[in-house]
């Protein structure tokens, strides 16, 4: 079964990294470009994509780390 894929959003204090479908293991950053690095590691790590999210909820950049080696950005 393939991992939960990575998300970078918008936090009260923040930026949280966390993985889909729950914030059970989410950490906290000041910065975003903390949380992407992060995230990122974290996505490569696990081999899934990175979705990092706008103020506004938007997906503002996605980054795949899966297996079939796809990388976009959006």
């Amino acid at each position: 079964m393939p991992g939960k894929n990575i998300h970078v959003v918008p936090a009260d204090n923040g930026w949280a990294v966390e993985a889909e479908g729950g914030a059970e293991s989410r950490q906290i950053y000041t910065s975003q470009d903390e949380a992407i690095a992060a995230g990122t590691k974290r996505a490569k790590q696990e081999k899934v994509d990175l979705l990092v999210h706008s103020r506004e909820g938007h997906i503002s950049m996605r980054n795949s780390f899966s297996k079939d080696g796809r990388n976009t950005k959006g």
